[in-house]
């Protein structure tokens, strides 16, 4: 119980933290006397209130938290969060039930972009940027923003960050202090967003809209303001520079805050997983270009490009933006870029899947394997970049990427049992697993996630958590082990 009640106290403070998030949705709303500032206003009021009786009540429990905190803190503020989020939207449209309005809630802060929500050009502007915003705090983790404020409420903060931030590559420190660490990654994130949002409203979007979509582009979310998605605009300069800043998303930001650091590009020449991001992605939007050009769907290879470049990059990087309804191409370029999702993103960035420093080991192990058949004798480490990994890492990459598979085949039977037919079941299981938001067929990206039934949605819902705590940070919380003394 001790436990119980020190962890029940920093989730108290990260959840006033949380609500005065809600304030910039209240300002808009006040702003643009828009319909919803009754329901910002009671919703910052009671997830406050409720954060504040729970770090009052639990006071003389505060410690610094031992790693196994950590690891319940992280999965306690990524499952309870949605629920004070959805305040604003239950507040607002009193018939949306709490599974759907919690969906949409999670997927916000896990960066899924999946929705079940429709005519978003109708709704109040403050509900659509409290969306964009969910999803731009959860892009970075609200875990590393609580590291950088909560040692200064006497709570230290290196366990919940080891337990947040991504990647096989955990222990690397880029400043001594932790809290430092966080601020650092927290300057970054903001610079970019703000360059982005300055870029978008040149390109042509109103300044409202281009604070939301740099929200949703730099947290690789994918949600818009428009049911048309970047669509609306029909603009091949607003989605040039969507394209720029999802890449530049999607490489770890750590590199990004190697380069500022150092005053130079060398950083990413060192970074194993960004060249291979960039070779991959792009490589990918030439070859899907060329091949929709030879099936016809466009009439020059110019159009083609343009619109297999941005919906490529989309998809991706697990933003989920879409300016076309790709679902209706040629088959096979949808599923490549749902496989693309899976692996593109790097580590440490705001992108989904198993990462491609995942996929770089795996690709490398099994070349290993091949050479010990041939030579039983041989001696052949696994190296990225000049660095040797550690087998135990391998090991670990192993046995992550046979519970990500596991998760997909048994999540995709329980739908598939549920009554849903087999291409909505597994793209909707990969989809939300990668933190993608749209898949195929009844929930591609021309249609919503409202088609499904409440206990498809919330097996959706856990799936889009898993993901985004890459599975073990979860799942160790319900093995036996993590409860014994």
């Amino acid at each position: 119980m001790s436990r119980l009640f020190a962890v029940t106290n920093v989730l108290g403070m990260v959840i006033m933290i949380f609500g005065l998030a809600m304030l910039l949705p209240l300002a808009i709303s006040f702003w643009l006397d828009d319909t919803a500032l009754f329901a910002h206003s009671q919703a910052i009021l009671i997830t406050v209130f409720c954060g504040l009786v729970m770090s009052l009540v639990t006071r003389w429990h505060r410690r610094e938290l031992q790693i196994r905190d950590g690891f319940l803190l992280v999965v306690l503020v990524w499952s309870v969060l949605p629920v004070f989020a959805t305040l604003p939207f239950m507040l607002f449209m009193p018939h949306l039930g709490f599974t759907d309005a919690y969906f949409e809630a999670a997927s916000g802060i896990t960066t899924t972009g999946a929705t079940v929500l429709s005519d978003l050009d109708k709704l109040p502007p403050s509900i659509n940027l409290w969306r964009c915003e969910l999803q731009w705090l959860g892009g970075m983790g609200l875990i590393v923003l609580a590291v950088a404020i909560l040692p200064l409420l006497g709570v230290g903060g290196r366990q919940m960050f080891k337990a947040e931030t991504p990647g096989p590559m955990k222990d690397t420190k880029l400043t001594p202090r932790i809290a430092e660490t966080a601020k650092a990654l927290w300057l970054i994130y903001a610079g970019m967003t703000l360059a982005c949002m300055v870029a978008y409203q040149l390109a042509g979007m109103s300044w409202l809209d281009a604070v939301m979509h740099a929200f949703t582009t730099l947290s690789l979310g994918g949600v818009s303001s428009h049911d048309a998605s970047f669509g609306y605009w029909n603009s091949p300069l607003i989605e040039s520079i969507a394209i720029f800043f999802m890449l530049i998303a999607g490489i770890n930001f750590a590199s990004h805050f190697l380069v500022w650091r150092a005053k130079s590009f060398s950083p990413y020449r060192h970074d194993p997983e960004a060249g291979m991001f960039i070779l991959i992605t792009v490589g990918s939007c030439i070859g899907l270009a060329f091949y929709l050009w030879l099936m016809d769907v466009y009439p020059d290879p110019l159009t083609a490009l343009r619109y297999a470049s941005f919906n490529t990059v989309s998809i991706a990087t697990s933003t989920g933006y879409a300016s076309t309804d790709y679902y209706l191409w040629p088959i096979f370029a949808p599923l490549w870029m749902l496989f693309l999702s899976s692996f593109c993103s790097s580590s440490g960035s705001t992108g989904g899947g198993i990462k491609m420093i995942r996929a770089q080991i795996l690709f490398k192990q099994v070349f290993r394997e091949m050479i010990i058949i041939m030579h039983p004798q041989a001696v052949s480490p696994v190296k990225l970049g000049s660095s040797v990994v550690p087998n135990r890492i391998v090991f670990a990459v192993l046995a992550f990427l046979s519970i990500y598979i596991a998760s997909i085949i048994s999540m995709t039977l329980i739908l598939a049992l549920s009554g849903l037919d087999l291409i909505t079941a597994l793209s909707a299981v990969v989809a939300c697993i990668n933190n993608l938001g749209p898949g195929f067929s009844q929930v591609g990206p021309a249609t919503t996630f409202a088609v499904l039934t409440d206990f498809q949605i919330w097996v959706c819902s856990f799936a889009m958590l898993l993901g985004r705590l890459e599975l073990f940070t979860l799942l160790i919380v319900f093995t036996p082990a993590f409860w014994r003394k």
